[in-house]
């Protein structure tokens, strides 16, 4: 395979943010491979795309568990025999109650997705980036408006999205002497299936109910791009990108 060519994951991949992703990455002429729960949900995100099959890769994934994320990054080694850049996106959120009311199997099956999966692809992607010639490649991390304020109700979502900023800095950290960078994009707002309650309204942190702005997702594929395709000797470590009359800079 032509080494300028890059090869990417995107977990997530089937909908929402991880699609626009994954289909800006395809359109710039990466190799991608999409990782999801859902087979037939990655394959659409392929055909929005619109590039020859030859360019993708789609891989049903579970990523909270260790051997289906190692099957992932097998995978993309036996397909492209490389790996540049790892968008650790997939996550899910609960609904809003009460801190005192959230199940306990809802809060680890949070924690499982948002934070040790996201764990368990950085590690697979640092085994691979570590032994690939040339070495080295990017991680980013989806870490949401979530890594820095909460919204009422939402204890594990926001600790888990809290701790993806601890885990960015330590990628970035540990990644310095392997050639490795990682950097954070925090997401306000971006208009996907997830988000069309906030033009109906949602809580806020005074206690009203209020409808909020939205942007285009794509705007955010453009930043992830932009992220993405900087030299490794350069990057961005923290990025928000977010609809500006969102409440996220008063919020609380």
């Amino acid at each position: 395979m032509n080494p300028s060519v890059k090869v990417a994951i995107v977990t997530g991949a089937g909908s929402g943010i991880g699609r626009a992703a994954a289909v800006a990455l395809l359109k710039d002429g990466y190799r991608v491979v999409l990782a999801g729960r859902r087979e037939e949900a990655l394959a659409a995100s392929v055909l929005e795309a619109g590039v020859a099959g030859s360019c993708s890769l789609t891989v049903a994934t579970d990523i909270t568990d260790q051997a289906s994320v190692r099957n992932l990054f097998a995978r993309t080694k036996e397909a492209f025999g490389r790996l540049d850049l790892l968008f650790n996106n997939a996550g899910m959120n609960a609904p809003g109650v009460p801190l005192d009311e959230m199940p306990l199997e809802k809060w680890r099956q949070i924690v499982d997705t948002n934070l040790t999966g996201a764990f368990l692809c950085t590690q697979e992607a640092f085994k691979l980036m570590k032994s690939q010639l040339p070495r080295g490649g990017r991680i980013i991390n989806n870490g949401s408006i979530s890594a820095h304020v909460p919204r009422p109700n939402s204890a594990p979502y926001t600790a888990t999205k809290h701790a993806i900023t601890g885990l960015t800095k330590s990628t970035g950290l540990d990644g310095r002497r392997h050639d490795i960078a990682c950097g954070q994009i925090d997401i306000g707002n971006a208009e996907t299936p997830l988000t069309g309650r906030m033009k109906a309204g949602v809580p806020q942190a005074n206690g009203t109910t209020a409808p909020e702005p939205t942007i285009a997702v794509e705007h955010v594929a453009r930043a992830i791009l932009y992220m993405a395709n900087l030299p490794l000797d350069a990057n961005v470590p923290f990025l928000t990108v977010m609809a500006t009359q969102m409440p996220y800079l008063g919020r609380g």
